[in-house]
């Protein structure tokens, strides 16, 4: 009896070349030959009778045949992946290491308490984090997952909703005593407003707030400028500077405290997303899976909205 599906090994190399578009990606990722990439992608096309690739001296691009072949064989070998594990169970421990990328704000007043619950469960899983504001290419700089922050541009990389974090005003108590309490959004016109520049567009970062159903983005007039460290803004006010806007998960234990006062409340209800960004493919570890499971599981974000 021949063998029906010869060729996964085959469809493995596709699904490589087709995540990175590029031949000698592939070869360096697989440890192997741009020649034997070239062949294997050539076999795989003459075995179906199509052409996966528009290839330039510069540029590889998928067709539609193409795309259409890579989306249904993604598909395929997660329902594979899927199967594996779950035949074997819990029976087996989850280990391996993950490569995360996070931004400041995520990674110090959200994260901590996530990687202590998610390494009691797997302890054997290793995990690298990049904490910072800078938007990393996943795929070139070998990074499993990455946490980012507001609305996200259009990508081949899947995108799973963490949560939407409400935002805040806040100054502290010296600075109002100082300067006194703005009752309307206008009022933010007179007062020291602390802006933060947006490093991936060198714009200042509006201020989202909501008049009932209405949603207003206010730019701060910037006599203090924060550049890359959307902490620092936080760090300013509490110390009588001036107002901030920020997550009301980094600054409700700092008004708990009384270093810093909510202001204009009548305006707060506006939130900004966090999604957890990955490449979906077959070579995914289990230990990502993992990750990417208990980050998205409902008892994580039911804890997250209480």
């Amino acid at each position: 009896m021949s063998r029906q599906f010869d060729h996964l090994a085959d469809i493995e190399v596709f699904l490589i070349v087709a995540e990175k578009l590029s031949i000698s990606a592939a070869a360096i990722y697989l440890a192997t030959t741009p020649s034997v990439i070239s062949r294997t992608i050539t076999r795989l096309e003459k075995k179906l009778g199509i052409q996966f690739f528009r290839r330039t001296t510069r540029h590889l691009s998928l067709t539609e045949a193409g795309q259409l072949y890579y989306e249904k064989m993604q598909h395929a070998f997660q329902l594979i992946d899927h199967a594996e594990r779950t035949i074997q169970g819990e029976q087996l421990q989850i280990s391996g290491k993950i490569k995360l990328s996070v931004p400041t704000t995520y990674g110090h007043y959200r994260l901590p308490e996530l990687l202590q619950k998610f390494l009691f469960q797997y302890p054997d899983i290793q995990i690298e984090i990049s904490i910072s504001n800078r938007n990393v290419d996943l795929i070139a700089e070998g990074f499993d997952l990455a946490i980012r922050q507001g609305q996200l541009p259009n990508s081949t990389l899947v995108a799973r909703p963490l949560e939407l974090a409400p935002l805040q005003l806040v100054a502290s108590p010296d600075y109002l005593k100082r300067m006194g309490v703005p009752k309307t959004a206008e009022d933010l016109n007179h007062h020291q407003c602390i802006a933060f520049e947006l490093p991936s567009t060198g714009k200042v970062t509006p201020w989202f707030l909501k008049n009932g159903d209405n949603e207003i983005q206010w730019i701060p007039t910037n006599r203090i400028l924060v550049k890359e460290d959307i902490l620092g803004v936080v760090s300013l006010a509490e110390n009588g500077l001036g107002i901030c806007q920020s997550y009301e998960f980094i600054v409700n234990e700092k008004i708990r405290q009384g270093k810093l006062q909510p202001l204009l409340e009548t305006y707060a209800g506006h939130t900004r997303p966090f999604s957890l960004l990955y490449a979906q493919h077959k070579h995914m570890s289990s230990a990502t899976r993992a990750f990417i499971d208990f980050l998205c599981s409902t008892d994580h974000k039911e804890t997250h909205e209480h």
